[in-house]
């Protein structure tokens, strides 16, 4: 069983089918705004955010840590259960992403999700081995899995299952030199809903 804040049960309760690791991280466009299907891209193709929650006090707290997208379009983020961002998940389930770019000149592109705490063990499993790949580079042989279930036992681990609604994002900017013919250009850009569809470019 999931505990999760207003999640259709029928989604969560079927096998979780994760995302392979991409080997061709989404590059942002520098002179224009990111249509809503390429930051899906982008966050479908990249591997760790800042993730950022309230505390009781104080401002949000942040910490950078590995996820995993889904098929159906679930970020998965394996922590501690007695970390502060599993109980803050349980506290107020409103989370921001801000998924980093791995590129130069860099972009950002902060996710808005409602996140839970999933109770799926296997799921979870799948998760850890899935952050290993993205640590090393190279997939986890099948027969490590009792270990890295044991690991996940014996730390307390959860799973954060996050489910975007909306996305914000700044294009990359950077100064080449400082007598570059090209100048930089800036606007003000906007939240999209998560599932937006593309419109046409305008003129």
């Amino acid at each position: 069983m999931s505990d999760v804040h207003g999640m259709s049960q029928d989604r969560d309760s079927a096998a979780v089918q994760l995302l392979a690791m991409s080997k061709d991280p989404f590059r942002a466009p520098t002179d224009r705004d990111m249509r809503p299907s390429e930051r899906r891209l982008f966050v479908e193709t990249h591997r760790t955010c800042v993730f950022g929650y309230d505390r009781r006090s104080d401002g949000p707290a942040m910490s950078v840590v590995y996820y995993i997208p889904a098929e159906n379009g679930d970020l998965l983020v394996a922590t501690m259960g007695e970390r502060a961002k599993a109980k803050a998940v349980a506290r107020n389930g409103k989370v921001s992403l801000c998924v980093l770019d791995e590129t130069w000149p860099f972009a950002y592109l902060q996710v808005y999700c409602d996140a839970a705490i999933d109770h799926d063990d296997d799921a979870l499993v799948d998760v850890m081995m899935a952050v290993a790949e993205r640590m090393s580079g190279e997939p986890l042989a099948a027969d490590l899995r009792p270990l890295v279930k044991a690991a996940a036992d014996e730390e307390g681990r959860v799973l954060v299952r996050c489910r975007p609604y909306a996305t914000f994002v700044t294009p990359p900017r950077h100064l080449h030199r400082n007598d570059q013919a090209e100048s930089l250009t800036h606007w003000v850009s906007a939240s999209m809903p998560w599932g937006a569809p593309d419109t046409p470019d305008v003129a």
